[in-house]
C-alpha cells in the first residue's frame, strides 16, 4: 500500500464510529436509499481524506476555506460541475447533522456554495417514436414468450406511469389495481404514492400476469416482474430490455428507463396536463424539479418552429 493510500485508511478507521453513526442517521432518521447512502458516505470519506491531508485531525477543526480548497481542488482536478455540486451538499448535510448531535460546535458550511450544475435538457422519445417502440413491445410478445410478455408489460408501465426504474423493480403483485388502472409506488424517502396508468397498460399486465406463473419458484415471493430464473427484475436486466428494444428504431435516442420517464413528463405536459399533477405523479418533492419539462416542450417547440418557419 502507498503511502497515502495507508493515511487515508487511517483516516477512515480513526473516523469509523462517526462514519458509522452517520450512515445509521442516513437510513434509520432520513430514509434514505442504499445507494444515496453509499454515495453521501463516499463523499464525506473523501472530505475526511482531504482535511487529513491538510493536518486536519478532526471534523471540529475544519473551516469554510478548508471546505472551499476541498472543492477547489476537484475543479482542478476536471471533477464535473454535478459531482462537485454533490458533494458540496453531501458535506452541508453530514456537519449540519454534526452540530445538531453536538460533534462540533458551529456548522462551517453555512456559506459554502458549490458552482451551479449546468441545465442538461433530457434527451426523450418524440410521441411517435415511443408509439413505435411499444408497438414493436407487444408485436415481440405475439411469441409468446413470458420474458417478451414482461418486457412488454414493463415498458408499457413505465411510459404510462412515468415510475423510476428503481420503484418499477421493486414492485409486488398486490401493488397493481387493475380495477383502478392505478399503482402504488415506494419512492425516495420510503414516501408512498399512487400513480394512474391508462387502458394499454393494464392490457399488457394483465397478459404478463396470465403468464407469470411460468416462471414462478419457490424463491420469487410476491414481486411483480420476474426473471427468468423466477428472481425479482433487477434494474440491470429492466436498462437492458429497453436499449435492447430501443435498438430496433434507428432514429430513435438511445435511451435507458429513465428516458422513458421523461418522455412520459414531456408529453403529458405537451397534452395540457397541469405541472402539479405531473409532480405528484412522478414524486418530485420540489415543483421546480419538475419544470425542467416545461424547458423541454418548450425547446422542441423551438426547433420545430425554426424547422418550419420561412422567418424563423
Amino acid at each position: 500500500m502507498t503511502k497515502a493510500g495507508a493515511a487515508r485508511t487511517d483516516v477512515l478507521e480513526e473516523h469509523a464510529e462517526l462514519l458509522h453513526a452517520y450512515a445509521r442517521h442516513l437510513g434509520a432518521e432520513r430514509g434514505r436509499s442504499a445507494h444515496t447512502s453509499r454515495a453521501y458516505l463516499g463523499d464525506i470519506r473523501h472530505l475526511l481524506a482531504f482535511a487529513a491531508a491538510q493536518g486536519i485531525d478532526t471534523i471540529g477543526d475544519l473551516r469554510i476555506g478548508d471546505l472551499r480548497s476541498w472543492l477547489g481542488a476537484q475543479a482542478d482536478a476536471g471533477a464535473a460541475r454535478a459531482t462537485i455540486a454533490r458533494r458540496a451538499a453531501s458535506a452541508r448535510t453530514f456537519l449540519r447533522w454534526a452540530e445538531h448531535t453536538g460533534r462540533i460546535a458551529a456548522d462551517p458550511s453555512l456559506r459554502l456554495v458549490a458552482p451551479k450544475r449546468q441545465a442538461h435538457l433530457p434527451e426523450v422519445l418524440r410521441q411517435g417514436e415511443a408509439s413505435q417502440l411499444l408497438d414493436l413491445a407487444a408485436t415481440r410478445a405475439d411469441d409468446d414468450d413470458p420474458i417478451h410478455v414482461r418486457d412488454r408489460a414493463i415498458l408499457e408501465l413505465l411510459y404510462a406511469s412515468g415510475i423510476r426504474v428503481g420503484e418499477l423493480a421493486g414492485l409486488d403483485v398486490d401493488d397493481v389495481d387493475l380495477a383502478q388502472d392505478v399503482v402504488r409506488v415506494l419512492g425516495k424517502g420510503a414516501k408512498e404514492r399512487i400513480v394512474p396508468f391508462g387502458a394499454p397498460a393494464r392490457r399488457a399486465l394483465e397478459s404478463w400476469l396470465a403468464v407469470r406463473s411460468r416462471l414462478v419458484r419457490d424463491h420469487s415471493g410476491p414481486a411483480l416482474f420476474l426473471g427468468r430464473r423466477g428472481r425479482r427484475v433487477d434494474t440491470r436486466q429492466v436498462r437492458s430490455a429497453v436499449h435492447e428494444l430501443l435498438s430496433h428504431l434507428p432514429d430513435a435516442p438511445d435511451l435507458g428507463p429513465h428516458g422513458l420517464r421523461h418522455s412520459a413528463a414531456t408529453h403529458l405536459l405537451e397534452g395540457g396536463a397541469d405541472l402539479r399533477m405531473v409532480q405528484e405523479i412522478l414524486g418530485h418533492a420540489s415543483l421546480a424539479t419538475t419544470q425542467i419539462y416545461t424547458h423541454v416542450s418548450v425547446d422542441r417547440l423551438r426547433r420545430s418552429y425554426e424547422q418550419a418557419h420561412p422567418r424563423a
